[in-house]
């Protein structure tokens, strides 16, 4: 992994995790400005506007999110990849740009859900849940697709790296990085949408998250993905429970 593409890898994962730690400052910055100057000015500057400025930001979020989180997930596909590269020649840049363009696709969805359940009160302007019905829905739904069919077979091919590039070589590496892509939203995609619930703009449950969906997709996250899915569901009854 000395090769300089896995230096460009690494570089941009770390490049998106200090742009979301810039976004976070800046967020909590604003935060504390609202205590002396009112909250009014704090979701005037951060709430997510419906214009296409608006919706292009979030989306540049989202975006980061992606890589940042899901990337690093992805790693021992890429490595596997890369050791087919020794027998024949590959193109780890269209792969791991077919990857991206997936979680880009997504980011575009994100930033659309954003935005309506902002104006729809649901959402404060860092992206967290204000709903109690909407936090227990969330996590009921993550909690419920890790018990589903669909989640377990993307599992599986996110587990069988080499079995996955052996089926698909024929496709070149672009479109093969666009099915790795595809298979790993299949896995990932609710829990993702729990930034609702931790906020958007939450560090901790960005890398929290980042550990979680990366373990998972391990031999080993056999082992986590029920338990993970019982304790989604407790946590949603809780919140229903204590919902006004």
């Amino acid at each position: 992994m000395g090769a300089p593409h896995w230096g460009a890898l690494y570089a941009a994962i770390l490049a998106a995790w200090a742009a979301l730690w810039a976004m976070a400052a800046a967020a909590s910055d604003l935060a504390a400005l609202s205590g002396a100057y009112g909250a009014a000015l704090w979701e005037t500057l951060c709430a997510p506007a419906a214009d296409a400025a608006g919706i292009a930001r979030l989306w540049a979020m989202w975006a980061l999110m992606g890589a940042a989180m899901m990337t690093p997930t992805a790693l021992p596909a890429f490595a596997t990849y890369e050791d087919l590269g020794r027998a024949t020649r590959t193109r780890f840049g269209a792969l791991a740009g077919g990857y991206l363009a997936v979680w880009a696709g997504f980011a575009a969805v994100a930033a659309l859900v954003q935005t309506a359940l902002w104006q729809s009160g649901l959402l404060d302007p860092l992206g967290a849940s204000t709903s109690a019905a909407l936090t227990a829905a969330l996590l009921a739904l993550a909690g419920l697709y890790q018990f589903s069919a669909l989640k377990h077979a993307c599992l599986s091919k996110c587990r069988a790296p080499l079995t996955f590039f052996m089926q698909h070589w024929d496709e070149g590496p672009w479109r093969m990085g666009l099915r790795l892509g595809a298979v790993c939203l299949g896995c990932c995609w609710a829990l993702m949408a729990l930034a609702f619930v931790g906020g958007t703009m939450n560090l901790g449950f960005m890398a929290a998250g980042m550990v979680l969906m990366a373990v998972e997709k391990l031999s080993l996250g056999r082992a986590l993905t029920r338990p993970l899915g019982i304790a989604l569901l407790a946590a949603a009854a809780l919140v229903a429970a204590g919902a006004p």
